[in-house]
């Protein structure tokens, strides 16, 4: 049985049959409708359930991939700035070691306590992505840039970085090319003396030199000359010097007869 009490009371009234139909078709659509999404909710769509449970199957996925990723990206991280750590350390280990050492060192050669030579890194913070600078005072002068210096200034200069970074891992021979070019004699035989020093801590040094003043402080001596009438052909003489002993001259004996 229809319950009509809901009706409007405009509805009820109405006596045109023309007017009724109309009201009737409204309602028509309206049960359509309702019917439609009756039927929609009784019926669902089950394959919108397998979707769904696809769409959680990559999800997950996709949720394990990001966290296997975050994990690796961590980890590569860590190990970057672990080796980025030891990457530092290891640098600034020698570096310290060789600015420390570098000045006691040019002192030395230069035979004089006002000398001075200093290191700087010019990025501090990370110094092995930079340059090193290195600056020089010679005895009696003052600080100039090391592109003002003499040769011979230069040499010693130079000299003093290698044999600093030699004694932070020393090597078990040198092979030095003509290093006394542009030394005078007082210089050669400071920088002679020094490598004979080191000649005491099991040190072998091999100089090509053009200059007598190095020859006094070897060991052996070995001269290479052309052969006769065949200048592509090359000869040698070598000589033992340790079995003629010098007679012993300390260092300020020795600078004053320089």
């Amino acid at each position: 049985m229809i319950d009509y009490k809901s009706l409007r009371r405009e509805i009820k009234e109405m006596e045109d049959l023309k007017e009724i139909e109309n009201v009737y078709d409204v309602f028509e659509k309206k049960l359509e409708n309702m019917q439609n999404t009756l039927q929609r909710i009784i019926a669902p769509n089950m394959k919108a359930v397998e979707k769904l449970d696809t769409v959680k199957e990559k999800l997950q996925e996709t949720t394990e991939e990001f966290e296997f990723a975050r994990k690796k990206a961590k980890k590569a991280k860590n190990d970057f700035e672990l080796v980025q750590k030891k990457r530092y350390d290891r640098f600034m280990d020698a570096f310290d070691h060789v600015s420390t050492r570098i000045d006691e060192i040019y002192k030395h050669l230069a035979n004089s306590q006002s000398a001075q030579a200093f290191l700087g890194p010019e990025n501090p913070e990370e110094p092995y992505l930079d340059g090193i600078s290195y600056n020089c005072v010679a005895p009696g002068k003052r600080f100039r840039p090391m592109d003002n210096l003499s040769g011979g200034e230069k040499t010693v200069a130079a000299l003093a970085l290698l044999f600093a970074i030699h004694s932070y891992q020393p090597s078990p021979f040198f092979v030095l090319d003509e290093i006394d070019a542009a030394l005078d004699n007082t210089n050669i035989n400071r920088v002679a003396r020094y490598i004979r020093k080191q000649t005491e801590d099991d040190f072998q040094c091999i100089i090509i030199s053009l200059k007598e003043e190095f020859y006094t402080k070897a060991d052996c001596l070995i001269g290479i000359y052309p052969e006769e009438d065949n200048c592509i052909v090359s000869k040698t003489l070598s000589l033992d010097l340790r079995k003629y002993t010098p007679t012993p001259v300390n260092q300020e004996e020795e600078d004053e007869m320089i």
